[in-house]
């Protein structure tokens, strides 16, 4: 009976397997205090706290960017999160799929979810609709109940507008494109954290990742009426790189423009002092010729 995940009847056989093995991997666990150690099945594991990399993080990149505008600094702590947690999962995926000697996608992905409650980052619960295939028609929808991001600012009582499971969004989709050898980004639309009932995330190809979102808020309208915002990954360091090449572009602008005016300034002195000039030695070839 699976008890760490929620999958679509056809995939319990699968996901049960996967169940039963990575439980056994999370019971060979040791710690060693004096060393400050742990193991899990031979593998070195870290404890980190929850709020430090979710809503404390987002304080942190804040207070780093108190010169920049708040949409800026959140956009880096987004960023950061996201492409850090995908590297996690695609790593992650990579140990377990030698671990376990699998080779097909949907077994690969198995293993993901059952890993990802046994870590604390939370429950997956993923939807009928998903249509998981190693290419780039990939689809999934799910949600992450119990979320550890969600979990974090609720419990700090700060209210946000925008949905903040990012590193849930990067460390699934970094598991799931290991899995099945296609460039995958997942994408929050549904937060607890901003008021939602559901952490909710469509995962796609990156072609394909907006229509896909579009396509499920046209099916699933009143859902569609509680989507206040959401950003797909990869456009957040886009629109900086982007902000970031027009300031440049701005300012080179305005320093050319200073040149030109500091060269015309200088070629009209020029031209005045030559005039100048012209008259002086004119005045002393008359003086000259009068004398």
């Amino acid at each position: 009976m699976l008890k760490t995940v929620k999958v679509p009847k056809e995939f319990e056989p699968i996901f049960e397997k996967a169940q039963e093995f990575v439980s056994r991997y999370f019971q060979d666990r040791k710690e060693n205090i004096e060393e400050g150690t742990i193991q899990i099945f031979g593998q070195r594991y870290i404890y980190v706290r929850a709020a430090s990399m979710s809503v404390e993080f987002f304080e942190l990149i804040k207070n780093t960017y108190r010169d920049k505008s708040e949409d800026e600094a959140l956009a880096v702590a987004r960023s950061l999160l996201f492409d850090v947690a995908h590297a996690i999962g695609v790593a992650d995926a990579k140990n377990f799929h030698t671990q376990l000697h699998l080779k097909d996608p949907i077994e690969k992905l198995s293993a993901g979810p059952v890993h990802f409650a046994h870590a604390g980052w939370a429950f997956v619960d993923i939807h009928p609709e998903s249509r998981p295939s190693p290419d780039e028609e990939f689809y999934l929808v799910y949600d992450h109940p119990y979320s550890f991001e969600s979990d974090s600012w609720l419990q700090a009582k700060k209210s946000v507008d925008f949905p903040v499971c990012i590193m849930n969004a990067g460390y699934s989709s970094g598991w799931c494109e290991e899995s099945f050898g296609v460039k995958l980004v997942a994408t929050e639309i549904l937060c607890k954290a901003k008021g939602d009932d559901h952490c909710r995330f469509i995962m796609a190809h990156p072609n394909h990742i907006e229509a896909r979102i579009q396509s499920y808020l046209k099916t699933n309208k009143q859902i569609a009426k509680k989507v206040s915002t959401y950003e797909i990954p990869g456009f957040f360091s886009r629109k900086r790189a982007e902000d970031e090449l027009r300031k440049t572009l701005d300012e080179l602008e305005r320093r050319v423009e200073e040149r030109t005016n500091e060269l015309q300034h200088a070629n009209e002195q020029l031209l005045k002092e030559i005039e100048e000039r012209k008259k002086v030695e004119a005045a002393l070839r008359e003086s000259e010729e009068r004398y």
